[in-house]
């Protein structure tokens, strides 16, 4: 989406070219950061060893940062994180394997949700409801439905040759690279599996599967806050929300909590997006403090 700009009566496109300037050694530095601490915390579940009693909450914790690689996932859809072409695919595939989301198609389905955010029939993050009840809401935070249904279905329904959402191209040529995609994923965590099963290792689900399974609640949470709740009108300063919450959780979320910024600047990268709050902060329509503020608005709002 480069030079994409929601609202042009913000600020100059010329400032807006500035704060899209993309860096190699702060996407480096924010993916490094991210990657040892899920190497930190991994060291101490494995420290903790059959202390269940230590080793299911350092799992929680563990999972946390995990599924936040969401959040780079995201950010290489949009080629913004690094300045070299090729990191952003690199890293956009491999973290995407790690999150259960094939990385090409989703390009296409985030792209599709940016033309069309919270546009009812159009915006494909709406295909499915959201929780209207609390306790459709508790469901959807466990990510059975939400998260491990939902990922396996597409990549079983992608392996199969069937890429065939409103939204991707009519190039046949992009929806076979999908579903080559999506067999390299299955065949990997083939693998993955076989590997651990020969060596009687439980590996990859102490450090990998049942953390993000505790943790799937967090990424649920924060990825509602975006949008739910809110009009479903055109205006990104309208239908989209951000969130004040404290350094750590910006950290977290490769700081996507400026998500109306991130709509109205979607070629702004996420280091550069505080400046794009300064800009846009007069205008702001749904501007909230903290993620349990809005726990408590969804929670009052379901049946």
């Amino acid at each position: 989406m480069e030079g994409f700009v929601a609202r042009g009566d913000i600020c100059p496109f010329a400032e807006v070219r500035r704060m899209s300037e993309r860096s190699d050694a702060k996407g480096l530095a924010q993916l490094g950061s991210h990657l040892g601490a899920i190497a930190a915390l991994g060291a101490a579940v494995w420290l903790a060893g059959d202390r269940w009693w230590l080793a299911v909450p350092l799992q929680m914790a563990l999972g946390v940062p995990i599924v936040f690689l969401f959040c780079g996932v995201h950010e290489a859809a949009h080629r913004t994180p690094f300045r070299t072409a090729w990191l952003n695919e690199a890293v956009g595939v491999a973290l995407g394997f790690v999150v259960f989301l094939p990385f090409r198609w989703f390009r296409h389905f985030h792209f599709e949700h940016h033309r069309q955010t919270h546009v009812e029939g159009r915006d494909p993050e709406l295909a499915e409801p959201k929780p209207a009840t609390r306790a459709a809401f508790l469901f959807y935070l466990t990510g059975i439905g939400s998260f491990w249904l939902s990922s396996f279905k597409t990549l079983a329904r992608h392996a199969a040759g069937r890429v065939d959402d409103p939204f991707m191209p009519g190039d046949a040529g992009e929806k076979a690279a999908c579903a080559r995609q999506a067999r390299l994923y299955l065949a990997g965590y083939g693998l993955i599996a076989a590997a651990a099963a020969g060596a009687g290792s439980w590996a990859p689900a102490t450090y990998w599967i049942a953390p993000m399974a505790l943790s799937a609640w967090s990424l649920r949470l924060y990825l509602l806050a975006e949008h739910t709740l809110l009009p479903h009108a055109p205006d990104m300063l309208e239908n989209t929300r951000t969130v004040k919450t404290n350094a750590l959780v910006r950290w977290l979320a490769w700081r996507m909590p400026y998500h109306v910024e991130h709509h109205v600047f979607p070629s702004v990268p996420f280091h550069a997006l505080p400046a794009a709050f300064d800009r846009i902060a007069p205008r702001h329509g749904h501007l909230v403090p903290g993620y349990g503020g809005f726990f408590r608005e969804y929670w009052a709002s379901a049946r």
